[in-house]
């Protein structure tokens, strides 16, 4: 069930919107302009030996102008890692990947239950 919240922006004042129950709340919220508001739901960081390679939650921009960007999607931003490995390492580079990529398809059928449950907005 959504719950009402109110958010402050500089353009439309005090903006109230459903929340997603996936959504972790705006607790530091900074008034911007209404179409940046965003949802997001907990941060997965994906890491290698401490390295995070990559960054992924579920998001959504309820006033984004491209309506299909209102719909909730998986938000990923891809980290500046870098390095040189041995084949020792790279043989466990390559296993991380595998892991993260099982953890990126479970966030994607996450989403796509929630996107069944949006219909067809």
């Amino acid at each position: 069930m959504k719950r009402l919240i109110t958010l402050p922006t500089v353009d439309h004042g005090d903006v109230s919107l459903p929340e997603p129950g996936w959504c972790t709340g705006h607790a530091g919220h900074v008034p911007g302009y209404r179409v940046d508001l965003t949802h997001f739901g907990t941060q997965h960081d994906l890491t290698f030996e401490g390295d995070t390679l990559l960054v992924a939650m579920l998001s959504q921009d309820p006033f984004a102008t491209v309506a299909e960007r209102r719909r909730t999607g998986l938000y990923v931003e891809l980290a500046d890692f870098s390095g040189t490995l041995d084949p020792a390492e790279v043989r466990q580079f390559a296993a991380t990947l595998t892991v993260h990529a099982a953890h990126l398809r479970r966030l994607a059928d996450e989403l796509a239950v929630i996107q069944a449950e949006e219909g067809g907005r």
